[in-house]
């Protein structure tokens, strides 16, 4: 039996071990949430007029309106979540590792801090990417669609309801190479079948852009372009950490 093989064998793991160690990660996970989100609370006014930035010159007076007493204070509480789930990014993908660390071969394991720096630089790319490219050109289309005439009156709800679901969207988006590497290093997917699959792959972004971004042609478009090239960047990553099928235990390696 080779060493692959025994390591395969050892990796096994029963679904009530894999729900175990699920709910291990995910409260991991949730605290260091809760402490970057309180850091985040202590500068939720810097935090909010960040956020704001990018509508900020669409705006009557340059500010937001609410309606409810509590909408502000509330709005303040979720950027601070916001700014949270960006600043403990490193961590939860720790913890996602350390989920699917099991499952691969012990030189493989070696590639947790890769792993971890290109996790967290996908995420804040595509958080940013939605900041400064996604946002901007979405509100110049909306704002200007059928004339001038009419004059935006955006509440804080509102916005921050767009706002989260278009930057968080982005974010994990932006993760596809790393997803596509990690089912690769799993053995579930190989270069070949994604490069044969692709045509159905960029159906597929197409419908998951649809479905995540404002219903508006421009929005849809510019979460799927980034995609698309997000799609052959993880095929090409693939191509150097992709497993090789694992023969039976039982049948001699072709060492032996």
């Amino acid at each position: 039996m080779s060493e692959n093989q025994k390591e395969h064998l050892e990796h096994h793991m029963t679904l009530t071990e894999h729900l175990r160690e699920l709910r291990k990660r995910l409260i991991n996970s949730i605290w260091s949430l809760l402490v970057f989100t309180g850091l985040a609370y202590n500068y939720s006014n810097e935090v909010f007029s960040f956020f704001r930035k990018p509508i900020e010159k669409y705006l009557q007076g340059g500010g937001l309106i609410y309606t409810n007493p509590l909408d502000k204070f509330i709005a303040h509480f979720k950027l601070s979540i916001v700014a949270g789930i960006i600043l403990s990014c490193p961590f939860w993908l720790y913890q996602l590792w350390l989920f699917v660390a099991p499952g691969l071969y012990k030189k493989e394991r070696r590639y947790v801090m890769g792993f971890i720096a290109l996790g967290t630089s996908l995420f804040v790319s595509g958080f940013f990417f939605s900041y400064y490219v996604a946002l901007p050109m979405a509100f110049e289309f909306l704002f200007s669609f059928g004339g001038d005439q009419d004059k935006p009156m955006i509440t804080i709800d509102h916005y921050l309801d767009f706002f989260t679901q278009f930057s968080l969207m982005f974010g994990v988006s932006f993760e596809l190479p790393l997803i596509l590497a990690i089912l690769a290093m799993l053995g579930v997917v190989s270069q070949k079948f994604l490069i044969e699959k692709g045509r159905y792959a960029v159906m597929i972004l197409a419908v998951v852009a649809a479905i995540i971004t404002p219903p508006d042609v421009m929005s849809m478009t510019i979460m799927l372009i980034p995609l698309i090239a997000l799609y052959y960047i993880g095929v090409f990553l693939v191509g150097f950490v992709q497993k090789k099928p694992v023969t039976s235990a039982f049948a001699p390696s072709e060492k032996e």
